[in-house]
């Protein structure tokens, strides 16, 4: 238990330099951290299933958009509190979830300004199923093997 909170915390991480050491600092004891991770996912997927829900009322595609894209975010964020922000956005943009990131993050914007701004349903609700496969992928970088797992799966299917 006590190497898991180390490296949850950021204190396991050997190669930070003083500078990032002290960004990433926080005086949130281990057990606030893991409350808040909980209130902010619990809060991620009420949001996403609120906006779904919303779906379906007249004009709900704004609001499904809305929601949804804030459940993401909220989801997203609550890993902040395990690992630290500046942790989290280094290992965010790390070579081997690069892509996903980019991706992921195009799509929470593009999901917004096609709900919002551009006023195109059909487009919204792509970039929402967008959203949901690129936070699957980027989740998946984290599991190792997860991803060729998936890919192996994939391929043997549509073969």
């Amino acid at each position: 238990m006590e190497k898991l909170r180390r490296v949850l915390s950021g204190q396991d991480d050997e190669e930070q330099g003083l500078t990032a050491q002290v960004l990433d600092a926080s005086s949130l004891s281990f057990n606030t951290r893991l409350k808040w991770f909980v209130i902010c996912f619990v809060a991620g997927i009420f949001f996403s299933i609120l906006g779904t829900g919303l779906l379906w009322l007249p004009g709900g595609i704004k609001l499904f958009a809305v929601f949804y894209t804030l459940g993401n975010l909220a989801a997203l964020a609550s890993t902040c509190f395990l690992m630290g922000p500046v942790k989290q956005l280094k290992k965010m943009f790390e070579t081997t979830r690069l892509l996903a990131t980019v991706i992921m993050l195009l799509c929470l914007v593009f999901t917004l300004c096609a709900a919002l701004w551009w006023h195109k349903k059909g487009l919204a609700l792509l970039f929402c199923i967008l959203q949901f496969l690129s936070m699957t992928w980027y989740s998946l970088s984290y599991i190792p093997y997860a991803r060729d797992a998936v890919l192996k799966c994939c391929s043997s299917i549509l073969s």
